[in-house]
């Protein structure tokens, strides 16, 4: 979302840049959407990547919609989500999507409708795999009675923690968790125990916050947003820090656990 933000930022050359770098620095996952730019990220990524590496999957999410910079509003109607399944892969270039996200699920709808037109586009061969976002344990196993949940995408950071009780149950259940806002929009650096964690190793807290997401649980895979080269480069470079069982201890401190 950060390569385009609400609306598709002047410097596109950027954005192409860094998404093209993710890829040559060996990231394998995008996460986008179609809410991201209005369709504009979707369309940004196919010109950056496109034709794309056999090993990169782009995840795209439908269901939620951003009629304003600073509103969201779900949106879960079977004929809505169809028509939205049939246009993110027009902008991707793709024929079918890797993994589709219900970005929310929207309470005016009931859910069997929601996950029935997704299962739909699943059985059509359209959608390999299916995957929800902010969902409860109750919600998720709800959900998985009537589709196959292979990922959960929760808002969910070292100094946010209020989805524990769903991490634990994918970890226990094979299902991949995907935090979003894994380091706080960087509100992370103003902690003082962080910083000093951070120290030890030469790391930036960023990278320390990303590394404790990994240690968190073997089916953790974090989605950092960056429209810089440089924070890019650091972010990967996060997934090779290894983190002592005491560093890792006091860090749960700062969470409060």
């Amino acid at each position: 979302m950060r390569l385009t933000g609400y609306r598709p930022e002047s410097n596109r050359t950027q954005a192409i840049q860094v998404a093209r770098r993710a890829v040559e620095l060996g990231v394998t996952f995008i996460d986008t959407a179609d809410a991201y730019g209005i369709g504009a990220n979707e369309e940004l990524l196919a010109e950056a990547l496109h034709p794309y590496a056999e090993d990169l999957v782009i995840a795209t999410k439908i269901g939620h919609t951003r009629p304003s910079p600073g509103e969201w509003k779900p949106v879960g109607r079977p004929e809505y989500l169809r028509q939205a399944a049939e246009l993110s892969p027009r902008r991707l270039k793709i024929e079918r999507i890797d993994l589709l996200q219900l970005h929310r699920i929207d309470p005016a709808v009931p859910l069997a409708d929601q996950l029935g037109a997704l299962a739909q586009l699943q059985r059509e061969g359209k959608v390999r795999h299916l995957g929800l976002s902010e969902v409860t344990v109750e919600q998720l196993e709800e959900a998985r009675r009537m589709i196959d949940v292979v990922s959960v995408q929760n808002r969910y950071n070292l100094t946010d923690r209020e989805h524990d009780s769903v991490l634990d149950h994918c970890t226990q259940e094979g299902i991949a968790f995907i935090p979003w806002l894994p380091i706080a929009n960087g509100s992370h650096a103003t902690s003082a125990l962080l910083a000093e964690v951070a120290a030890e190793p030469g790391a930036t807290p960023a990278q320390v916050s990303l590394a404790w997401l990994l240690h968190r649980s073997p089916v953790v895979v974090p989605i950092p947003g960056t429209k810089s080269e440089a924070h890019l480069t650091e972010n990967v470079a996060a997934a090779q820090l290894r983190l002592s069982t005491d560093r890792l201890a006091r860090l749960m401190s700062l969470t409060g656990h």
